[in-house]
């Protein structure tokens, strides 16, 4: 733990930047801490009690990107659900910039979330220190984090591993698919599609036309006026070097390949776009209506930006307060509850060809039934 992070405060950070972060730090607390369920007995027969219980994952890792650009953003959108589902140990992994420091907007949402150790590694040595542990890094039981080709692949390979960690998901590089119709705007469609092509230039950003009366030479004149005043033009570019747009006869066939698709990001900037909700099946995070940029969930609006990416939408869900949880079941039988559900399962058993199990029932039954006779 470096003595930046123990000795930090939010005074040090400009107050209208602070509070930035503290509205985002608020709203996303709000959203997963409504994601809690309480506890359910299910009385299946009478004396046949069973129950889930929610256990915190004891010790976490996140990992926050930081090569070409800082994300604060992704260090409360793992620290929070981390927070409130009670995990012991968490530590954070970044790469330094040069000098050896951390970003201070990220070592302020750390300790904001409760985060227990920073580790000043970035990619694949990173995620490696953190499944293995290290004398100065605590070996974690699941890790969690965006990143580009190289952190997710040593994800997925450690998860396959003797390091017996788990992970999140497949998370990154980052996409975004937009559906526009005759009705968005040009300006706003350009704007989506850009934010997502800074992130770098592994990349990937897709524009489906719905229907027509679409400008689409405005949409592309508009990309290129935007893009020209970028900072991270250059990333921008390679990444519409190998996007693409896709051209649907409707919102049908226009869902249909979002679906196909799986993005992580799909923005659907169309006329009454609330009443397409019900027919998206694959997709990260989705973003309704003119008025509801990415961004927004990127940062601020609550919900979590770490989704899965490539296609792992279709079976992937994003990073939620029940990935910080393990779940138990529990099961409780009275004497009564026994004697009626015993016989089934005695019958099962014996089906299967496994007498233990059958016996471990039979020998209580006959328990029973001597007590009884007394």
């Amino acid at each position: 733990m470096p003595d930046t992070f123990s000795s930090m405060t939010g005074m040090q950070l400009d107050p209208a930047v602070r509070e930035a972060f503290d509205v985002a730090y608020d709203n996303i607390h709000a959203f997963h801490v409504a994601q809690k369920s309480a506890e359910k007995y299910v009385e299946n027969m009478k004396g046949v009690r069973c129950k889930r219980v929610a256990r915190c994952i004891a010790s976490v890792g996140i990992y926050v990107p930081g090569g070409t650009a800082v994300l604060p953003s992704t260090a409360l959108m793992l620290s929070v659900p981390a927070q409130i589902a009670g995990c012991k140990t968490v530590v954070l992994a970044t790469p330094p910039s040069q000098d050896g420091s951390i970003c201070k907007e990220v070592l302020y949402c750390a300790k904001k979330a409760g985060v227990t150790h920073i580790l000043k590694a970035g990619g694949a040595q990173a995620i490696s220190a953190m499944a293995w542990g290290t004398l100065s890094c605590p070996k974690v039981e699941k890790i969690f984090g965006p990143g580009n080709q190289y952190v997710t692949a040593a994800k997925m390979i450690l998860q396959n591993s003797e390091a017996m960690v788990s992970i999140d998901m497949p998370a990154g590089p980052s996409e975004v698919l937009v559906i526009a119709d005759q009705y968005s705007n040009p300006v706003h469609i350009a704007a989506d599609l850009l934010s997502q092509a800074e992130h770098g230039p592994d990349s990937q950003v897709v524009l489906v036309i719905a229907g027509d009366g679409v400008d689409v030479a405005a949409i592309e004149k508009e990309i290129s006026k935007q893009c020209q005043s970028l900072p991270r033009r250059e990333f921008a570019l390679k990444a519409l070097s190998h996007s693409f747009i896709v051209f649907a006869r409707d919102m049908v066939e226009a869902i249909s390949f979002s679906n196909l698709y799986a993005p992580e990001h799909l923005i659907v900037n169309v006329q009454n776009a609330e009443k397409w909700e019900g027919f998206i099946e694959n997709a990260g995070s989705v973003f309704l209506g003119p008025w509801t940029p990415e961004s927004v969930g990127d940062y601020a609006s609550g919900t979590n930006h770490v989704l899965p990416t490539y296609g792992y939408a279709r079976m992937y869900s994003g990073v939620s307060l029940d990935s910080f949880l393990k779940f138990i079941t529990v099961q409780s039988l009275t004497e009564d509850g026994l004697r009626k559900l015993g016989p089934y399962v005695e019958k099962m058993a014996a089906i299967e060809g496994l007498e233990a199990h059958k016996r471990a029932v039979t020998l209580r039954l006959q328990d029973i039934e001597a007590r009884s006779a007394v």
